[in-house]
């Protein structure tokens, strides 16, 4: 059964795509249904005005250039007879030529005998013989006027027989240039004024869709900020219209949600209170343990790939075996490293001897395997213990810094600080190595590939504490840490560890 046999349905497909289409026109904004009505409003009438100007133009400028040529025609006729009976061709010649500097749409003009030989004509270049048949005249006719096709445009040709063509026929071609340029300017005038009504529709309905639109941006402004939980926020009322009787009726609809949140947060709480401590240490282990085998792993993948690059540099095959075979010591320490990281989940030397001996022993370490000379320093610990935490902390980020230098900034010499206050704990980790644009770290994100420089700035917030990098390249590099060691710090830390 064909489409035909059901009428029904070829109306269900127009409905369809008249809805498809009404969809798609106001899924645009207020703003530019606004702005595209004005615009069409200006510009349909501005070019349709600019259209019927410029054909009435052309029809009236095309009638005067045929009378002209009719007038200029017969002019030449009549004052070119006496020169043709007295057989005065430099006359004839000279009346062609005035008459064409006089005119400036006279294109051509020539006169022949009525045997159809040309007595005297205006092209200088010579007289194009088919130009004789493509306009001719009778003796008994008044004139005889035609449209000609010609490289330069229309023209105009009139013939007019002299001395009821006894002596011969005038023939003058009157050329479009002059009028198609007064089309151009005139059209271009049109387009200028209509672009000029464009652009202060532009404006005006700029300033109207500010006004009708911005009380409802500000609507938008208020609901998103619903949506993300700040039951605070109202919409002030613009006007006493329309609109301002949706915003009354949005702030009662915010002042409702809000009484809401606060009773469900009162619930939230009274819930939270009894999970709130498990949950806690399983987030704080987790995070402990991914954090620990992210730094060992990466220190480890850090040194076996300088490793290879000294492989790379040897100079000879005996040389090349010596560092083979370091480098089978240096896998092997570093599964044993790995698998102490996996039983331990912290480093030793922290528990058995602190952090002022567990940073002159890595920095010993560190010297041994990369050949950087590394200068540590500790002022104010004389062998005392901090909070384990604190501890581990500081480790990590002086590990971390290191291992970042090691792997980009090829440096010398690396210096470390650090010092103990009554009310903080200070570090300074220091290179003169290649350095970089410190720009670039404005945002701190895991998904950025900044792993190690996230996890450090991580480990100082996470007790209260800033952590400060200062480079520029080829100036070195200092990272400066300051962690709280008051009893602030304690709750600090667990409010992170909570979350």
């Amino acid at each position: 059964m064909t489409a035909e046999d059901h009428p029904g349905d070829r109306f269900s497909g127009i409905s369809a795509l008249l809805h498809a289409l009404r969809w798609r026109a106001t899924a645009v904004s207020v703003r530019v249904k606004i702005m595209g009505i004005v615009l069409m409003l200006v510009f349909v009438p501005g070019i349709m005005v600019t259209v019927q100007v410029r054909e009435a133009m052309t029809r009236v400028l095309r009638e005067e250039l045929q009378q002209e040529s009719v007038s200029i025609a017969r002019d030449v006729a009549a004052r070119s007879t006496d020169l043709i009976l007295i057989n005065d061709l430099y006359g004839v010649a000279d009346l062609l030529q005035k008459t064409r500097l006089n005119n400036p749409d006279v294109r051509y003009a020539f006169i022949v005998n009525p045997q159809g030989q040309v007595l005297a004509h205006t092209f200088g270049q010579g007289f194009p013989p088919a130009l004789l048949q493509a306009n001719t005249v009778g003796a008994d006719r008044h004139h005889h006027t035609v449209m000609l096709q010609t490289d330069e445009g229309v023209v105009w040709d009139t013939a007019v027989p002299i001395f009821g063509g006894r002596a011969g026929y005038a023939r003058v071609g009157v050329s479009e240039t002059r009028m198609r340029a007064v089309l151009q300017k005139t059209t271009e005038r049109l387009i200028f004024f209509t672009l000029v009504l464009a652009l202060v529709g532009v404006l005006a309905a700029t300033f109207l869709t500010w006004v009708l639109t911005r009380p409802l941006l500000d609507l938008t402004a208020v609901t998103e900020a619903l949506r993300a939980g700040d039951f605070t926020q109202r919409v002030k009322p613009w006007a006493d219209d329309e609109i301002g009787e949706l915003a009354e009726a949005f702030n009662a609809m915010a002042e409702a949600l809000s009484q809401a949140e606060e009773e469900r947060q009162q619930r939230e709480a009274m819930r939270t209170m009894y999970l709130q401590r498990i949950i806690e240490a399983q987030e704080a282990e987790r995070r402990r343990i991914a954090r620990e085998l992210h730094d060992e792993t990466g220190q480890a993948l850090a040194s076996l790939a300088v490793g290879l690059r000294n492989i790379e540099a040897a100079a000879s095959r005996d040389e090349m075996l010596v560092r083979i075979a370091e480098m089978r010591a240096l896998i092997a320490s570093t599964l044993e490293a790995v698998h102490n990281l996996a039983v331990e989940l912290r480093p030793a030397v922290l528990d058995d001897l602190g952090l002022e001996a567990a940073l002159h022993k890595y920095a010993a370490e560190y010297q041994a395997r990369h050949g950087i000379q590394v200068d540590f320093q500790s002022l104010g610990l004389e062998g005392g213990r901090l909070d384990p935490m604190v501890e581990t902390a500081v480790y990590r980020i002086v590990q971390e810094a290191l291992t970042n230098a090691a792997k980009h900034a090829q440096p010398s010499q690396i210096s470390i600080l650090v010092e103990k206050k009554p009310t903080q704990l200070a570090l300074i980790v220091e290179d003169d190595g290649r350095g970089f644009d410190v720009a670039r770290l404005a945002s701190f994100t895991p998904s950025r590939g900044k792993l190690g420089l996230y996890g450090m700035y991580e480990r100082a917030h996470q007790l209260g504490g800033s952590l400060v990098v200062e480079s520029e390249p080829g100036q070195g590099t200092a990272v400066y840490v300051r962690i709280p060691l008051n009893g602030g710090t304690n709750a600090k830390n667990e409010d992170h560890a909570g979350r």
